[in-house]
């Protein structure tokens, strides 16, 4: 795709990104700049591809309204290419263990040099900076949230093993620092004219999401134990099953929906009722059992359905527990186009996926391309940085860049 030929949208429309690494979380934060307009090259290796690619219809995507060269940039062309590429560009975001580019000698300093307002973003597991046993480490999903404490307060008790929360969470909440991040870091450097380098460690992104439990562990000295769907102190283990075999989640606290709950359940008349309280606590006695008896109850004998339908009609906190050909079917879901489609131009075929969100009501984000195949732009955007078409075909003799 030529540059031209890229449509004007959203917010972020004139910004130039370039992103580098594999996997998601460093590769995703440049689709969320491109489905607001901004102007994405993504640097595949030419060792080998992404290993993304091979999840199917979800590198479509990942990647939509991107561009994408497959470069080695370790070489002495592609090293070369790659500072024409930020000569011209805001923001570089890289994904890689910790240190790899110092080590290629693409430092912060050396990047600046070609262009002093870049905004440069690391992403890895374990940041550029720390114990030297833990920065070259590598990192995926899991070893992000077994390394953060985030996989131990997950799962069933023991002796359940501890859980990792699917899919690929850790990946996608670091994505979603890397963005914000590197959009402060933007809105600083076109104030000042000075470059930022910004440092996204996968592991503290999942430290920092842990609410209640990581305060209450750090300070007390006591492991928060694991408990699934249960609560650390509510009686009521919130996910329940109904008569025609699917969930709901209830939300149930604060005195005012007690009160709308406990009267459609009919327990408003009972003493052990009457006391004011917000919470029904696991060491409520009576009261706590009487009312997880009467939760149970009720869904037991009523579809999620029903649930859903007759918990939100008191305005008490309820929800079914979506899957995927619900989301289809639900108005909501309809009404706010959740789920969308765009033609993909690897399967050439129409595919459904998630919408870009949030939405912007002046400024909207577009779908205008999925994610593409293997060096699929190579020759448009070498091109549009002076390289002439012998130079192109030495650059693939030389295995400079590839393509499929």
């Amino acid at each position: 795709m030529k540059k031209s030929e890229i449509p004007k949208f959203g917010n972020l429309q004139g910004l130039k990104v370039i992103t580098s690494g594999s996997a998601i979380a460093g590769p995703f934060a440049g689709a969320l700049f491109a489905e607001q307009g901004a102007e994405v090259i993504y640097l595949e290796n030419t060792a080998v591809p992404d290993m993304f690619r091979m999840f199917g219809d979800v590198w479509s995507s990942e990647h939509r309204n991107e561009r994408t060269m497959a470069l080695d940039i370790q070489s002495p062309e592609g090293r070369e290419i790659l500072i024409k590429l930020v000569q011209g560009c805001d923001i570089l975001i890289e994904s890689s263990k910790g240190g790899t580019w110092a080590k290629w000698g693409l430092t912060d300093e050396f990047l600046w040099g070609i262009n002093p307002k870049l905004v440069i973003t690391h992403v890895s597991g374990f940041g550029l900076t720390g114990d030297p046993d833990y920065i070259g480490r590598g990192s995926f999903d899991p070893i992000g949230q077994a390394f953060s404490g985030f996989m131990a307060i997950n799962g069933e008790p023991e002796p359940a093993p501890p859980y990792a929360p699917k899919p690929f969470t850790g990946d996608y909440v670091t994505a979603l620092n890397t963005t914000w991040a590197t959009l402060a870091a933007l809105y600083r450097t076109q104030q000042t004219g000075v470059g930022e380098s910004v440092d996204v460690a996968q592991y503290e992104c999942l430290v920092r999401i842990q609410g209640n439990f990581l305060l209450e562990g750090v300070n007390s000295g006591k492991q928060p134990p694991r408990m699934g769907n249960k609560d650390l102190k509510s009686a009521l283990e919130n996910v329940q099953k109904c008569q025609d075999g699917n969930y709901v989640m209830l939300a149930l606290g604060g005195g005012a929906v007690l009160r709308r709950v406990e009267k459609l359940w009919g327990l408003d008349g009972d003493p052990d009722f009457q006391e004011p309280h917000t919470v029904i606590f696991k060491e409520d006695g009576p009261r706590a059992e009487k009312f997880v008896r009467a939760a149970v109850e009720f869904c037991r004998t009523h579809t999620a359905e029903e649930v859903d339908r007759i918990m939100n009609e008191n305005q008490i906190p309820c929800s079914i527990v979506m899957t995927y050909d619900k989301m289809l079917d639900n108005p909501q879901y309809k009404a706010r186009e959740t789920i969308t489609e765009w033609h993909d131009e690897i399967s050439d075929r129409r595919i459904k996926g998630v919408a870009p969100i949030p939405r912007f009501r002046n400024n909207p984000s577009q779908i205008f391309r999925s994610g593409h195949t293997y060096g699929m732009d190579n020759e448009d955007v070498l091109s549009e940085f002076g390289y002439s078409e012998h130079e192109i075909k030495a650059f693939y003799e030389k295995g400079v860049i590839k393509k499929k």
